[in-house]
């Protein structure tokens, strides 16, 4: 579920709306979905904002493309990235697209993209609005891309923790009860895609039920909750029963899950 086909991808970067500091993290991530055939970034190189872009393009082997604002407070990026976009798309060299940018402009080229059967892949920040979120096939929240980090920052947390002055112990039940609701929203969207695709034993296939959970919820992530995968995150939740079955000559596993009985 974690990985889609080894696809060649068009990445399109819009610089306006992307920090330049974890481009390596993000060009690594794309990596595990295919090969990145094109790599464009798009920005008015003229800006004196975008000049930290310099040696993070050079390191990535990544394009600048020139776009000058034709008008304050218009965005002529998005106009540049849409049209070489469908350019891209029109000259078949690629099987998907990796848009880059937290902006909503590029919703409808995402539906335009996923209508001509291209896989669309959407990294962005977490401030980035719904309507473009669902509109790709996966995506990814640059906050958590570096999945590593993440786990390293959650140990860290824990074992430094102090005990909590009075302040803090009255931030803690918000907390407590934010990630509370992000569990029972988890639980509840693995235990309905079981459900949806289950035998009559209530057993699911796990790499199935994995992508009709992105289909659903399109930046569904396991390291947000900490866990590198989906079959560790489903085993730390203890409300699932998994099943390895291994078949062929080659004895390869495959695993299978259903809800636990109430």
């Amino acid at each position: 579920m974690e990985t889609l086909n080894d696809l060649r991808l068009a990445v399109l970067i819009d610089a306006d709306n992307i920090p330049y500091g974890n481009v390596k993290g993000m060009m690594e991530e794309i990596a595990l979905y295919g090969t990145p055939t094109f790599k464009r970034i798009y920005g008015d190189w003229t800006k004196p904002t975008l000049t930290g872009w310099k040696n993070v393009l050079l390191e990535n082997a990544i394009t600048p493309v020139q776009q000058y604002s034709y008008t304050t407070g218009k965005n002529a990026t998005d106009s540049a990235m849409i049209i070489d976009a469908m350019d891209i798309l029109y000259s078949g060299k690629v099987d998907g697209f990796c848009i880059v940018s937290s902006d909503s402009d590029f919703t409808r080229l995402a539906t335009r993209l996923r209508e001509a059967g291209m896989r669309v892949i959407g990294i962005g920040e977490r401030k980035t609005p719904n309507p473009f979120i669902v509109a790709c096939d996966k995506f990814i929240y640059i906050e958590i891309i570096n999945s590593s980090k993440v786990k390293t920052e959650h140990v860290v947390a824990k074992s430094t923790r102090k005990k909590p002055d009075s302040k803090k112990r009255r931030n803690e039940p918000d907390e407590t009860n934010s990630m509370e609701k992000l569990r029972r929203d988890v639980v509840s969207l693995i235990s309905s895609s079981i459900t949806d695709l289950a035998d009559e034993n209530g057993w699911a296939f796990l790499g199935d039920v994995g992508n009709l959970i992105l289909k659903k919820q399109p930046d569904f992530d396991p390291r947000i909750f900490g866990h590198p995968k989906l079959t560790p995150l489903i085993k730390s939740l203890e409300k699932f029963e998994i099943d390895i079955r291994e078949t062929g000559q080659n004895h390869i596993k495959h695993i299978y899950i259903r809800n636990k009985p109430i």
